[in-house]
């Protein structure tokens, strides 16, 4: 059988490497300007994401939701650790605290304008989700848990994901809000909420794993 492998592989890397692949003649079909128009944003990798392959994106959503419920799930039953690891010495959690304040900074820069500038809602979520995980490191998980629930957190990523699934069904049914003027911050019709409620998503998502890695593992 392993020869039907190898066979295959061979097969397989000839048709890549001496094959040629048909490219479809599109010198006078202005892919980039033709997104770029239909979104109403300069942003084009933006549109494409959220408008273009929406129906991609709305599952992406729902796959992190589901990896921070298996995490959940994975840990639920063992007991927590003991012994929580954080930063001690001043240096460290002064360096820690500047470098989250910079990372909540961008965050909210690439929420609100991501789909004027390169960005958007993941990189927002991911760079609010390390302004989390740096504070984390150097503050009690008693605090970070109570912070946590006082916010009510978890009901407002729940909440997101909600919104969003809503918004983008309305999209893929064909309704879009106005696209406003171009280069403005009220531009792209859905897209600049669809920006916001990833970026909330993915940020509160990783503040509930960060909290449960520390509950069950003493570390991220």
């Amino acid at each position: 059988m392993k020869w039907v492998y190898i066979v295959a592989g061979i097969a397989l890397f000839i048709k890549m490497a001496v094959l040629p692949n048909p490219a479809p003649d599109i010198q006078d079909f202005p892919i980039v300007e033709t997104i770029v128009k239909e979104g109403g944003i300069p942003n084009a990798v933006t549109v494409i994401i959220l408008r273009n392959r929406l129906y991609d994106t709305i599952f992406e959503v729902v796959v992190f939701t589901i990896a921070i419920m298996g995490a959940y799930f994975l840990l639920t039953n063992e007991r927590p650790s003991c012994v929580i690891y954080r930063f001690t010495d001043q240096p460290s959690i002064v360096l820690a605290r500047l470098g989250a304040t910079i990372a909540a900074l961008v965050s909210i820069e690439l929420a609100i304008r991501g789909h004027l500038s390169p960005g958007g809602g993941f990189a927002s979520g991911v760079a609010g989700g390390t302004a989390i995980g740096l504070i984390a490191i150097t503050s009690s998980p008693e605090w970070m848990q109570e912070i946590y629930q006082r916010s009510h957190a978890a009901i407002w990523e729940k909440v997101s994901v909600l919104v969003f699934i809503v918004l983008s069904v309305i999209t893929l049914a064909g309704v879009e809000l106005p696209h406003g003027e171009m280069g403005t911050l009220f531009s792209g019709g859905v897209i600049p909420l669809l920006n916001i409620l990833v970026a909330v998503k993915v940020a509160l998502g990783s503040w509930a794993v960060i909290l449960v890695f520390i509950r069950y593992r003493g570390l991220l």
